[in-house]
């Protein structure tokens, strides 16, 4: 099988390349074909990643992009120029940081001995970061679980057939939302455990504002379910408050508004033409191996 790894980086170089040599490392004793490709979006700082010690992975590449475009629309990218140009038989988008353990590729290289036609999801049983993080995305998941109808407990680390990958490449929201597209289009889904690493280096560069976009991107990809389910809970609302409707009774209906305006504002970042158009961003090809 031919497995293509594809990892986003901005001004993490010395990151993805420790990331590379952990992958070489566990891939040792598999048979697979593994080929990487690095995006760069767009970084400020040299891509300097050394690959003279790397005997198991086939090939590494670099995509360099002209214009920084962001995590989701990086790796929407990534898909896009890997089922274009490369032959595959399988995708895993990871991250560069380490927080995406190297040594769980060899769990989704496992589980396609049961059955290969599935997309395989990493879902996050133990999470690394502060309690902060995790409360918040604890809340983050009720939210879109009440407004969606949607559980999603993983991220970009996934491992996708290619049919997958045709699939997303034609759907808008992966311009938006990896994991949101993803629950959307493949239902039936493997999973395997997945516990989130911590960072190799440095601190995170994930703010709480692109946390909180992250999270509206994820449910505007399901936003008629919103709109639906939000109705229901203003009537069913009013009718408790109906005797007794103040400015205070009323603040959870204020909440519901801006909830449902920010879905409808973020779901405009979803484009299947940006998606199409997106290798134009594309610099040139770095082959480092």
């Amino acid at each position: 099988m031919k497995i293509k790894i594809l990892i986003p980086v901005y001004n993490d170089f010395q990151s993805a390349s420790k990331l590379i040599v952990d992958i070489n490392s566990v891939i040792s004793n598999l048979n697979e074909e593994f080929s990487i490709i690095i995006i760069n979006d767009a970084s400020t700082e040299k891509a300097d990643i050394n690959v003279s010690n790397i005997d198991k992975i086939k090939s590494v590449k670099i995509i360099n992009m002209k214009e920084n475009q962001g995590h989701a629309r990086c790796i929407a990218s990534g898909l896009k120029y890997i089922f274009d140009n490369d032959e595959f038989d399988y995708l895993i988008p990871m991250d560069g940081d380490g927080e995406d353990r190297a040594e769980e590729i060899s769990k989704f290289i496992e589980f396609l001995n049961y059955d290969k036609s599935k997309p395989i999801v990493g879902e996050r049983v133990k999470r690394s970061e502060g309690l902060i993080f995790k409360l918040c995305y604890k809340f983050h998941k009720i939210i879109t679980y009440v407004f969606t109808g949607q559980y999603i407990k993983f991220g970009n680390y996934t491992c996708l057939p290619r049919s997958t990958v045709e699939k997303m490449i034609n759907e808008k929201a992966t311009w938006s939302s990896f994991s949101g597209s993803l629950s959307k289009l493949e239902k039936n889904r493997s999973t395997i455990p997945s516990i989130r690493g911590e960072r190799y280096f440095g601190p995170s560069k994930m703010s709480f504002y692109n946390l909180i976009k992250h999270s509206l991107s994820i449910i505007a990809v399901f936003k008629i379910n919103v709109i639906i389910r939000s109705i229901l809970f203003y009537l069913i609302y009013l009718f408790l408050i109906s005797e007794n409707i103040t400015y205070i009774t009323s603040i959870p209906l204020i909440l519901v508004v801006i909830f449902v305006i920010s879905v409808l504002g973020i779901s405009k970042r979803e484009n299947l033409d940006q998606l199409n158009n997106s290798l134009l961003n594309i610099s040139n090809v770095d082959n480092l191996k």
